[in-house]
């Protein structure tokens, strides 16, 4: 699909853009939240629904996360459904030629604005909006919904963009031009620091309590630490390379929590986006002492004997096969002119993108967000799975959100 006209651009801003009045609100202190603070972690929320967010709103608190499937949550509930039919009756209005796909397209970028503005208005904070997941493999488009939504709210956005080829490329552009970044998606320490070198976003993520659930439903052990781990590890990774990579600022996001626990546990990593079931626990916990485990040595619950343990080992593993990878790709004089097949076809050589299929993706994306590694050889990376499971599994939801707005074109 061709990038829309710049008509279009200017009507769809003028719905969706919205002006932050009034002053940051007053809240009350956590002092647990404070004691995370003190340890160097900023503290966010992950959801897209504003009355969840105000029940557990504390001073310590400083940005909220969306995506797809939170997106999705709430356009579900109806609260959208006046937004839709107002942006549709627009476009309409102004006699512009959008097939039906891309005109899904456009009232979901107005919808994701809306649900983005009004946790904005609530709380004067940054919030994370994610790009549609049909975007993803076009850096063109990301490109330019990337810039769009930051035009939108400048100074409270910041554009999240999915682990892929095309979004690493992407990535390196719009930071060159100063859109804050959520690279998302990551589930390694390895994916992570090619993200930092390659295009230094704001912030990468570990999804770490689906690492967890992988371990667990393959019975390969409790699961217990196995996504800290990873995460403590890429914490650690990025701390090196902020120190030996001048043009390294990239900060680290853990999600994907669970319960409370887990957040005591991740003490002082740089970020933590925490889902409000899990911040009530951990509010309500009153388990002192919180504590930096950032240079501990952590045993994952993997059984060392199970036939899929290595494969999980290589997710807190940074060889310096792939740190030498990386230095001759961020050297190339054409980077900032490669295309995501170019990429894609380098990374082969440290098994990074593995070609999957259409009948591929679509045996993914019906299996769910943790994948069937038992139908998989081991040549197929643990990361690259893994990511590829949450892309497909946002990309249901998504289509999920796609449907309602299609209802209302007929």
């Amino acid at each position: 699909m061709a990038t829309v006209s710049q008509k279009l651009d200017e009507i769809l801003h003028r719905l969706a853009f919205e002006k932050i009045e009034g002053e940051s609100p007053r809240n009350e202190s956590d002092p647990l939240l404070a004691r995370l603070k003190a340890l160097g972690t900023e503290v966010w929320i992950d959801t897209g629904e504003l009355e969840k967010a105000q029940e557990i709103w504390k001073d310590e608190l400083t940005a909220l996360t969306t995506n797809n499937t939170l997106a999705n949550q709430v356009v579900q509930s109806g609260a959208m459904d006046q937004i839709i039919e107002d942006t549709i009756h627009q476009i309409r209005q102004e006699a512009l030629d959008l097939s039906e796909e891309e005109m899904i397209l456009e009232v979901g970028f107005v919808i994701n604005c809306k649900i983005a503005l009004r946790l904005v208005q609530a709380f004067k904070v940054k919030v994370s909006v994610e790009l549609h997941p049909a975007v993803s493999r076009s850096i063109e488009r990301t490109l330019h919904f990337g810039r769009r939504y930051y035009k939108v709210c400048p100074e409270y956005f910041t554009v999240k963009v999915p682990l892929t080829p095309e979004g690493y490329l992407a990535v390196r552009t719009l930071r060159q031009e100063g859109v804050p970044i959520n690279f998302t998606l990551g589930f390694s320490v390895r994916q992570n620091y090619l993200a930092v070198r390659l295009g230094n976003p704001d912030f990468v993520n570990v999804f770490l309590g689906r690492l967890n659930q992988v371990v667990m439903d393959h019975k390969a052990g409790t699961g217990e630490l196995v996504g800290e781990k990873v995460t403590l590890a890429t914490q650690r990774a990025l701390r090196s390379a902020r120190e030996n990579h001048k043009e390294v600022g990239s900060r680290l996001i853990a999600a994907s929590i669970r319960n409370g626990e887990q957040v005591s546990f991740l003490a002082g990593v740089d970020v933590m986006t925490i889902p409000p079931k899990a911040m009530k626990e951990f509010q309500e916990s009153g388990k002192p002492p919180v504590v930096s485990h950032i240079d501990d040595s952590i045993e994952p619950g993997i059984d060392p004997q199970h036939s899929l343990a290595k494969r999980f080992s290589e997710l807190w593993e940074l060889s310096d096969e792939f740190k030498n990878f990386v230095d001759a790709l961020v050297a190339r004089s054409d980077l900032d002119s490669m295309q995501g097949k170019e990429l894609d076809e380098i990374a082969q050589s440290v098994n990074l993108f593995h070609p999957f299929s259409k009948d591929d993706l679509q045996k993914i994306q019906d299996h769910g967000k943790i994948p069937n590694l038992d139908s998989w050889p081991e040549s197929v990376a643990l990361d690259d799975l893994m990511t590829q499971s949450a892309l497909q599994s946002f990309t249901k939801d998504q289509n999920a959100l796609d449907e309602r707005i299609r209802s209302f074109l007929k």
